[in-house]
């Protein structure tokens, strides 16, 4: 993990001092400063700090891996990542109700908007839950 928190840090130091450079820039060029791609380096920055974060977190409280030593072997992070569902339809319904959400927030259509993330929150739920019941539930 200190990997990518180190990762996320530069990033988020270059969108602060993208942030700087910008209002400068802007603020020379035009009668002001240009605010909204300036907020919005600045929120992007803040984005990335707290992921940083977190995975500063986190690395300090889990072994080193061995992407993270510098004498790791490429071998060593071989083996199993995960288990990943091959047949699942569940990230389908999980986009398409994200879609709908996206619609209703780009027409203002404040119903769907709910009824979208409404979507999603049971097509998570579906997904969450999808080998403890149904036909993939396990047998007792």
């Amino acid at each position: 993990m200190r990997t990518e928190y180190k990762i996320f840090a530069g990033v988020a130091a270059f969108l602060f001092g993208a942030a700087v450079v910008y209002g400068f820039y802007t603020h020379g060029a035009t009668p002001g400063v240009e605010w909204v791609g300036t907020v919005a380096l600045i929120l992007s920055g803040l984005l990335c700090s707290m992921c940083a974060g977190f995975f500063w977190f986190v690395a300090r409280r889990i072994d080193l891996r061995p992407e993270d030593r510098e004498d790791g072997e490429i071998a060593e992070g071989a083996g199993e990542v995960g288990f990943f569902s091959p047949g699942s339809y569940w990230p389908f319904g999980i986009a398409l109700a994200a879609s709908v959400a996206g619609i209703g927030l780009v027409f203002w259509m404040w119903w769907l908007v709910a009824l979208g993330m409404v979507m999603v929150i049971f097509a998570s739920c579906g997904l969450l839950f999808e080998y403890y019941s149904g036909t993939r539930a396990p047998e007792h």
